[in-house]
């Protein structure tokens, strides 16, 4: 037994083994689109690190802290922690209409020891780790059938009614559409989709009238953008105007004019891209879409050929939570979508977005460093 033990613990791959083992190559990419977001961020501030930039790069480099340290852990500790961690993220949304801080007419941050932070964007990380975690245990031939569909149905039901409550219109569609992905990715025969997309579409009526009186209007000013250009349409007529008049190849760095006139609004959140396009043009943003595009690739890539369905699920989440957060913010941004308030990740100025994108990359570098040490089906249960 000695021996054996011996002889495993000489297999054993060292901390430097497991460091060459992290996707640097993901990680680079990654440093791309922060240093992109850094260097708005300080044209936005007009020629200074603060308020934003410095921040925004301190918080980068904690991410990438996060997911090397993440990385190291097994994954099979992050498939135990998959439930817990969700009802933490669960209970912390709960509490956000009690506990948090109000601003706009919203209540979606919490304040704990003079740290803020948003919990929904921490349930999003959640969320695909329970999913991974509930999918690893269920049997392939099981994933389509009504009954194994409920409790995943359930877990994305949750905070999306929650998300709704604050209002948080945007963090609610966003945990529905990489809830509903990862059940598609798990295997969820297609058909499922097809008519609860019809069911959705019949609760149409009802659920815009349950929508508050800004949100009726965002939507009513999308359909039709003349209604009031000085009121909600305010935010997409500036995005469309600061993008045309980037042109092809952008006015350069720190001289947009709708920027550097607060014509943009929120150009160092929801509009980063906005900001970056008028400065850098055409070009400049196709550059940007392909740092993205190059990223989301590799990440689907490397979660094809991950050898456990856990593995397989957070890693293909992390691609599938990067490229949403991205359509919906430059679909916002060119005005093909309602202003939901979705940042660009990596670019826009946001501590608890960053960090929670960072740490789902974490767990797909757990991942990718272990490769299958993590349990088989029949070695865990199904809720412990």
């Amino acid at each position: 037994m000695r021996r054996g033990t011996e002889a495993s613990w000489r297999r054993a791959p060292t901390f430097g083994a497991k460091l060459l083992r992290i996707d640097w190559l993901m990680l680079s990419f990654a440093a791309a689109l922060a240093v992109i977001g850094t260097a708005t961020l300080y044209s936005v501030a007009d020629g200074s690190f603060q308020p934003w930039a410095e921040r925004h790069a301190l918080r980068f480099l904690l991410g990438v802290a996060l997911v090397i340290a993440m990385g190291l852990v097994p994954p099979a500790v992050w498939l135990r922690l998959g439930y817990p961690f969700y009802g933490i993220a669960l209970a912390a949304l709960a509490l956000v209409p009690i506990l948090g801080n109000e601003a706009l007419g919203a209540r979606r941050w919490i304040t704990l020891a003079g740290l803020s932070f948003q919990p929904s964007e921490i349930m999003k990380l959640a969320l695909i780790a329970a999913l991974a975690r509930y999918y690893h245990w269920l049997a392939p031939e099981r994933v389509s059938q009504l009954r194994w569909m409920l409790p995943p149905l359930v877990m994305i039901a949750l905070p999306v009614i929650l998300n709704i409550r604050q209002p948080d219109l945007g963090s609610a569609v966003l945990c529905a559409v990489i809830g509903v992905a990862t059940m598609f990715l798990a295997g969820v025969a297609w058909h499922h989709f097809a008519l609860g997309g019809l069911a959705l579409l019949a609760l149409l009526p009802f659920g815009w009238h349950q929508l508050h009186d800004y949100q009726r209007r965002r939507i009513e000013v999308f359909l039709d953008p003349e209604m009031d250009p000085l009121g909600a349409g305010y935010h997409i007529a500036q995005s469309k105007i600061a993008l045309g008049s980037g042109g092809v190849e952008g006015k350069g760095f720190m001289m947009g004019t709708q920027s550097r006139l607060d014509f943009l609004p929120e150009k160092h959140t929801d509009f980063a891209f906005t900001m970056f396009a008028e400065e850098w043009g055409f070009i400049g943003a196709l550059v940007l879409m392909g740092l993205v595009a190059a990223l989301i690739a590799l990440t689907l890539l490397r979660s094809a050929r991950a050898p456990a369905t856990f593995t397989r699920l957070v890693t293909a989440g992390f691609g599938v939570s990067f490229a949403t957060y991205t359509l919906v913010n430059i679909a916002m941004a060119t005005g093909l979508v309602p202003v939901v308030g979705v940042p660009l990740p990596l670019v826009s100025y946001g501590g608890t977005a960053m960090l929670s994108l960072m740490a789902t990359m974490g767990l797909a570098m757990s991942g990718l460093v272990h490769g299958s040490d993590i349990p088989e089906r029949s070695e865990i249960g199904p809720f412990v």
